[in-house]
């Protein structure tokens, strides 16, 4: 018998290192969400477009009346179906890519460039909401981001004197700031406290509103000048993105930036050493922590570059789309938008890009589309709407194409 008072025939028992916890629940439906395959992605757009032309053929006239009959004469009613979806896609795509019905080439290819309008603030955004979802965070909060950034660089843009080398762009970087800092706010509560930041950032939205309005409202903080409405005063010319195709486009500097931003985020996650930290804290915060990250600084930093991107598509709306003075209403519901471009994208850059020229597209011809077709513009809206539903479920996507299910890790 040894000294240690073991008995012969068994080991003594000794204390177990903890094991690092792995990721939670909602962490891992996030990362099978915002992370799964492209071909998900590209078939979840296929349904909702499937989905969106049955509404477009049970809200035409001409296709109720035909249903009337349609046993009598089958083929009115498959011909006024296809009437209806086929016009109102062609529609979609003359007001969002190129106009064959007129005869000048610069009005015909105007439809594209008013797609990259709308797509450059979706891109922005969407690369601030994707970037926190690489890290393992919701950040919810683009409508309030956007709306302190659009109230900073309006700020800026009406009130200093400055000349356009200088002006424009420090009011691009006071709109980042601002959004930075609104968002910074919910990564320290995070790191600090272990506050949920969805939570943070969809109460800071409200916060944001409100503090927006109140400054719209006041003399000598926001409001114009002998003004009794709530809105600031237009921007100045030295602090106007500047059109970039000539005064006959929309298409304004704005764009360029977004694809900038696009090429810098590619490269903080691919080639960097933080890019590094947000994949492995994203992955698995416990493992990232036991193997020396600072995952509350690495939430911090992520959520002051996600809000800075977000406050670049809020300078974009003041500072190039509506230049006349910013409102509450300046986000038109980018910041929400955003959360659809992040997850259609996979919250790569690449896919973020893509998928905001796709909303883009969405955005500029669904007014053409109700226009000429009296399609209602809210169709666009739902198949927005069904695009989201369909990623955030993806065995359902799998399930509906025979599609063989992920195999666990």
């Amino acid at each position: 018998m040894s000294g240690t008072g073991e008995t012969p025939g068994t080991v003594a028992e000794r204390p177990r290192p903890p094991e690092p916890e792995g990721p939670s629940r909602s962490h891992s439906v996030l990362r099978e969400i915002a992370s799964g395959n492209a071909l998900a992605g590209v078939l979840a757009v296929v349904l909702a477009v499937a989905v969106g032309s049955l509404m477009i053929a049970v809200t035409d006239e001409r296709v109720r009346e035909t249903a009337s009959y349609v046993f009598a004469r089958p083929s009115d009613f498959l011909g006024a179906t296809w009437d209806a979806i086929w016009g109102a896609y062609t529609a979609l795509l003359r007001g969002s890519v190129y106009n064959d019905r007129v005869d000048d080439f610069a009005t015909r290819i105007r439809p594209l460039t008013e797609t990259l309008k709308f797509a450059g603030p979706l891109i922005a955004a969407g690369l601030g909401v994707g970037l926190a979802f690489r890290a393992g965070l919701f950040n919810i909060g683009g409508r309030g981001q956007m709306l302190l950034a659009g109230a900073a660089a309006g700020w800026v843009a009406a009130n200093l004197g400055l000349p356009t080398a200088l002006h424009l762009p420090l009011a691009v970087l006071a709109g980042m700031l601002a959004g930075a800092l609104w968002a910074g706010i919910a990564g320290v509560l995070k790191a600090r406290t272990g506050a949920h930041e969805v939570i943070v950032t969809i109460m800071l939205n409200y916060v944001g509103f409100y503090l927006v309005f109140f400054m719209l409202s006041r003399q000598g903080l926001l409001q114009a000048p002998g003004s009794g409405n709530p809105k600031s005063a237009p921007a100045q010319e030295t602090a106007i993105l500047p059109r970039i195709l000539g005064e006959r486009f929309n298409l304004h500097l704005g764009f360029v930036l977004a694809l900038v931003a696009v090429a810098v985020v590619w490269w903080l996650l691919s080639r960097s050493t933080l890019g590094y930290r947000i994949r492995a804290v994203g992955e698995n915060p416990s493992a990232a922590r036991a193997s020396g990250i600072d995952v509350g600084r690495t939430y911090v930093v992520v959520m002051l570059i996600a809000g800075a991107l977000v406050g670049l598509a809020g300078a974009n709306q003041v500072l190039g789309t509506v230049t006349s003075g910013v409102t509450v209403d300046l986000d038109a519901g980018i910041g929400f938008d955003a959360i659809t471009v992040a997850l259609l994208g996979r919250s790569r850059p690449l896919g973020i890009l893509g998928a905001g020229l796709l909303f883009g597209a969405f955005k500029a011809g669904g007014f053409a589309m109700q226009a000429s077709e009296g399609i209602p513009v809210d169709i666009v809206l739902v198949v927005q709407s069904l695009i989201v539903l369909f990623i955030a479920a993806p065995p359902l996507v799998r399930a509906i194409f025979r599609l063989p299910a992920k195999e666990a890790k």
